[in-house]
């Protein structure tokens, strides 16, 4: 079966007054129906109501928040450059698939029961 990954925001804190939200409880699963590997954190935001690309609470969707998420993780290369957040998403879904496919190749090589 294949592996598949699943992302998921779990909850999220704002202020009443203007719907800024600060503060991001995230999760990535990575799954073949059997085996899974699990990650997830939480992310502090400082809200800017003011700037141009401001999302209040009331008008976001979950995929807005994933994007800060991606953004989040991003790391520097090897050559000095920065991830973009595709890729940061993608090394994190390769690093929970490994975690899957290692539970599976131990799971293969390994056998339960008697020799009598």
């Amino acid at each position: 079966m294949a592996i598949t990954t699943t992302w998921n925001v779990s909850d999220m804190t704002h202020k009443d007054s203007d719907g800024g939200v600060f503060l991001v409880y995230w999760s990535l699963t990575a799954t073949d129906g059997t085996y899974s590997a699990n990650a997830g954190d939480k992310l502090r935001c400082t809200a800017d109501p003011s700037a141009s690309d401001f999302i209040a609470y009331a008008d976001l969707k979950e995929s807005d928040v994933l994007g800060w998420v991606y953004s989040s993780l991003i790391k520097q290369k090897e050559d000095g450059s920065d991830e973009t957040a595709a890729e940061a998403k993608a090394r994190k879904e390769a690093e929970r698939t490994a975690k899957v496919q290692g539970q599976i190749d131990r799971a293969a090589a390994n056998s339960d029961g008697l020799p009598w």
